[in-house]
């Protein structure tokens, strides 16, 4: 039987993360972008069950794009919603939420205010639409900021927390003014998981779940 995805709830509402990101954003990128993801990724599946039936190799390389493309777009949006936290919650405080992630910040990047001017630096010179994300690579919890074109998900290394860069992530309120979206996303980005899933990485607590 194929594996039917499902659209996931929301962590909070979709009020939560105003004035940074507004309910209206929240709503069309969650209901309408995320769901589509949802939508063609079960189609693709279909598809590609269709194909195995049949033994169609030339249907099943066509349809690859299409699995990674969507199935990436809902990987990605589930790990987003998580990774951020309604505005001025206890959850976006770096220090009181993720002290091991901060101190491993400050020993790669000198300072958490290196690494977020850094951090934006990346997101900022992304062309097109992708994500930025930080991730740690094995046991030793090495940090590093990596892209990801389109949908693209980040596959290896753990990925601690990414930034939708997408225009539909921002523009209805930021319009072309991307830097202040990027400057405003920390101040709703949730530390308290990007801490489970930097520990997850370096000491192995479990499967890390979407």
């Amino acid at each position: 039987m194929t594996t039917k995805y499902t659209l996931p709830d929301l962590p909070y509402d979709y009020d939560a993360l105003e004035p940074i990101i507004s309910k209206q954003i929240m709503e069309l990128h969650h209901k309408k972008h995320h769901q589509t993801y949802v939508n063609n990724l079960n189609a693709a599946l279909a598809s590609q069950a269709s194909a195995l039936d049949s033994n169609d190799i030339t249907q099943l390389i066509s349809i690859q794009q299409k699995l990674k493309f969507n199935g990436g777009g809902h990987i990605n949006h589930s790990l987003f919603w998580k990774n951020l936290a309604p505005y001025d919650s206890p959850a976006t405080q770096l220090e009181r939420s993720a002290p091991t992630l901060k101190g491993a910040i400050e020993k790669q990047w000198g300072s958490v205010k290196n690494f977020t001017d850094a951090f934006e630096t990346v997101l900022l010179g992304i062309q097109g639409s992708g994500w930025g994300w930080l991730v740690s690579s094995g046991k030793k919890g090495f940090l590093e900021i990596v892209t990801t074109k389109d949908q693209d998900p980040v596959t290896g290394p753990i990925p601690v927390f990414g930034v939708d860069m997408w225009e539909h992530a921002y523009y209805l309120q930021y319009l072309n003014n991307k830097a202040s979206y990027v400057q405003n996303i920390w101040k709703v980005i949730n530390w308290e998981e990007a801490e489970h899933r930097y520990l997850n990485g370096t000491e192995g607590l479990g499967s890390l779940k979407l």
